[in-house]
């Protein structure tokens, strides 16, 4: 054996087999950029509803794997897991404990798609703001009240 060979090998042997892009695959919940269909930041899976973009895309991928952040409560991470049972989509709770991704959820193919968006953005929440009263309003209300009673 040459003596480059036998220091790859002893690399190998201390520092684990080498990979390709080991930050993208950090990022990425164990997987490639290029084979990403759609994913979901850590707060968006937090929210009590389900994206329809992810059922969308587990109806058009059916070979893709579901990758779930392993750092996440399982309480948020469940409705992902039934969602993809539904659909026969096999899914993988990823645990990193070097690197704490920002993505909760990635939906992924085996081979590259290289697709340009995969970020979905985040639902619009439509809320409700109380008109507050005038203090004159108030005033006038209460003056009403009090001369009313008799």
């Amino acid at each position: 054996m040459s003596r480059s060979k036998v220091e790859d090998y002893l690399e190998q042997g201390i520092y684990g087999p080498k990979e390709i892009k080991p930050g993208e695959r950090r990022e990425f919940l164990g997987t490639l950029r290029e084979r990403v269909v759609i994913v979901l930041k850590k707060s968006q899976v937090f929210e009590t509803n389900v994206y329809p973009e992810i059922e969308q895309m587990m109806k058009r991928h059916s070979d893709a794997n579901l990758l779930l952040n392993g750092q996440m409560d399982y309480q948020y991470l469940g409705k992902y897991i039934k969602l993809a049972t539904r659909h026969d989509i096999p899914y993988k709770i990823v645990l990193n404990k070097d690197h704490n991704s920002e993505l909760g959820l990635v939906l992924a193919e085996k081979d590259a798609i290289n697709k340009e968006e995969i970020y979905v953005e985040k639902q619009k929440q439509t809320i409700q703001v109380k008109k507050e009263k005038s203090m004159k309003t108030n005033l006038k209300q209460w003056v009403k009240r009090m001369f009313n009673k008799r």
